[in-house]
């Protein structure tokens, strides 16, 4: 049995949610009630006594997105691109954007317990929460390491992070007491971009590959050494690739060939259109490199997001990283048949539009 809806019938797994987002699941809130299917986003929980059920309530290996917003920006409906893997009670974090740190208190995990942290690429909507949660592991008396992978300039983000705390440190070494310094247990590790799947980590929960997709082109590749990376988590008992932001990508398919699940970031077709005219424009004005056209090359349209799926073969898409994102530009959030739409042109399997705080 297909379906659009959000909870996949072919599946046999409890899809839990915080509060009035279940609804979410279902391509509704309490908005799009009201009306008729815009504005999906997150739903705030008000009752202190029911935050954080849904993460205690969770076995075996599962999918959390905290943010699902595309794009840079502090938007009160969507937080920045993060993701969870939670294999029974141990915590896989895939990417850090704004707004990460609070989505990890709501659903129960915290951050404290974070020992591995892996990014896609080194975009400020996929990193801004990362000094806030490594600093706050420090002062919070964490004293096992966290080791943070992701392409070229991952250590040097670290590195900087811990500069950014580093008064912080001094100051609650000398009226603390504080003996652990959080550079003996932070440690950033760049990865290769590769061409071919290539095994990054292993523990006894997961074992992780990575391969580069095509977020970044030719010419912008030419002049600088970052690179984005698209990730492959296998668990005891579930596959979950994440695509990472990227335009079509062959290695992206055969990464995700035969995944339970596979996250995809996604464009709507009207925004892509929109991007393809400006940046004609910009281009004839001399400024050929120019935002525009960085977002209509290097971002997936709904039937590239389809297309990728099926030639995959993957059981479930879940669409993330949603463009348009931005609620606070004048624009409302899309309703989720403008992104079912391009995808069911070139696949018909199970597909979820992500929202905050969901858990797959």
């Amino acid at each position: 049995m297909k379906s659009d809806s959000g909870i996949p019938a072919a599946m046999n797994r409890r899809l839990l949610l915080k509060g009035a987002a279940g609804l979410a699941a279902l391509g509704i809130t309490p908005k799009a009630l009201a009306q008729s299917g815009e504005g999906q986003g997150r739903t705030a929980n008000s009752d202190p006594a029911t935050r954080g059920l849904a993460a205690e309530a969770l076995t075996g290996t599962s999918l959390i997105l905290l943010g699902t917003r595309g794009g840079p920006g502090v938007d009160l409906k969507r937080a920045e691109t993060s993701s969870l893997v939670l294999v029974d009670d141990t915590p896989y974090l895939v990417d850090c954007g704004y707004g990460t740190m609070r989505d990890l208190v709501e659903c129960g995990i915290g951050y404290l317990q974070l020992a591995n942290i892996f990014f896609t690429h080194l975009h400020d909507d996929h990193t801004a929460d990362l000094p806030a949660l490594l600093t706050h592991q420090w002062t919070g008396s964490r004293t096992d390491p966290t080791d943070i992978y992701g392409p070229y300039g991952t250590q040097a983000m670290v590195a900087g992070a811990l500069a950014f705390f580093k008064a912080n440190t001094e100051i609650r070494i000398v009226d603390e007491g504080r003996k652990v310094r959080p550079e003996t247990l932070m440690h950033g590790h760049d990865l290769p971009a590769t061409a071919k799947p290539t095994r990054v980590f292993k523990d006894d929960k997961v074992t992780v590959t990575s391969i580069e997709n095509t977020h970044f082109p030719a010419r912008s590749k030419a002049k600088m050494p970052y690179r984005s990376l698209a990730y492959r988590f296998e668990t005891k008992d579930r596959s979950i690739v994440f695509s990472g932001d990227t335009a079509y990508s062959e290695n992206v398919v055969a990464l995700a060939k035969g995944a339970d699940v596979f996250i995809c970031e996604i464009m709507s077709q009207r925004i892509y259109d929109q991007m393809v005219r400006i940046a004609k424009e910009e281009e004839a004005k001399g400024n050929p490199n120019n935002m525009y056209r960085h977002v209509a090359t290097t971002h997936s349209t709904p039937a590239d997001v389809g297309r990728t799926a099926r030639e995959a073969g993957v059981k479930l898409l879940v669409l993330n990283h949603l463009i348009p994102g931005a609620t606070n530009l004048g624009r409302p959030n899309l309703p989720v048949t403008t992104f079912i739409a391009g995808v069911r042109k070139e696949f018909d399997g199970e597909v979820i539009v992500g929202q905050d705080l969901m858990v797959i």
